[in-house]
């Protein structure tokens, strides 16, 4: 079997083009999904730092000044003493644990000792889809309570509808919280960031909270994904371009 001579005329070299920028672009973006990869684990890394650290009180919370501070102790445990306020508590719909719909449940704090009121993300309760007005039972005690939570983002907006339930005051039952709009709907003096309550559930909620992970095997999954690409085009430029244009066998005649 004697390989045959192919001239390598210009599509062959526009298809050698293409493979070449191809394999080098999604070798690139792999490398990129690593390079973010990285970034993530300290990320996580820093995360899990500051949740091994002691507990912030009221006073520690409400004393950090500055977006540089308050993102500092994003994620920090803390401790609270203070009174609920619950007339002020707001439903927020289509938040999802386990797997089911419901409500997240967002109920101010008064700080034991200061004029500061934070936002606390209570739990999750289900809810009511044959009356979709109908609130959820919930306790909320009087008096003096103390909560162990974390520092947390505000809750995650959600896509929605202009005016009816979304409006500020409008229900207590809504799609989104913005914390600059419910402080001036308000005139609560609030805290510039919001508390996740931890614990065992209670009070008729559910606090089954997703682990804080940065989502570093996210960014591995579309680097393999890349990298995968990557190789598929080099394997089949070899095999259409080299192998079965070079290498095919020279036919004889009969």
């Amino acid at each position: 079997m004697t390989p045959r001579r192919v001239p390598m005329d210009w599509r062959f070299w526009l298809v050698t083009l293409a493979a070449v920028a191809s394999v080098a672009a999604t070798a690139s973006l792999g490398r990129w999904q690593l390079d973010r990869a990285a970034q993530k684990q300290a990320w996580q890394a820093a995360i899990d730092e500051r949740l091994r650290l002691p507990a912030l009180d009221g006073r520690a919370l409400t004393a950090l000044d500055g977006a540089d501070a308050r993102e500092a102790i994003l994620h920090r445990p803390v401790a609270l003493r203070g009174q609920w306020l619950a007339q002020h508590t707001v439903y927020l719909d289509n938040r999802q644990m386990r797997g089911r719909q419901g409500f997240l449940v967002v109920t101010p704090l008064q700080l034991e000792g200061s004029p500061v009121v934070v936002l606390v993300q209570r739990g999750w309760a289900p809810r009511n889809f044959q009356d979709r007005t109908a609130l959820p039972p919930l306790e909320t005690p009087p008096g003096t309570v103390e909560l162990a939570g974390r520092v947390a983002a505000t809750p995650a907006r959600l896509m929605e509808l202009e005016g009816g339930d979304n409006a500020p005051g409008a229900s207590r039952i809504r799609q989104n919280l913005d914390l600059a709009a419910f402080r001036a709907e308000t005139g609560l003096p609030l805290a510039d960031v919001t508390v996740l309550q931890t614990g065992a559930d209670g009070d008729g909620l559910l606090r089954q909270w997703p682990a804080v992970s940065a989502g570093v095997d996210k960014h591995h999954g579309y680097a393999f994904q890349w990298f995968g690409l990557s190789g598929l085009i080099a394997t089949l430029y070899v095999w259409f371009q080299l192998v079965r244009r070079f290498l095919r066998p020279r036919s004889t005649a009969p």
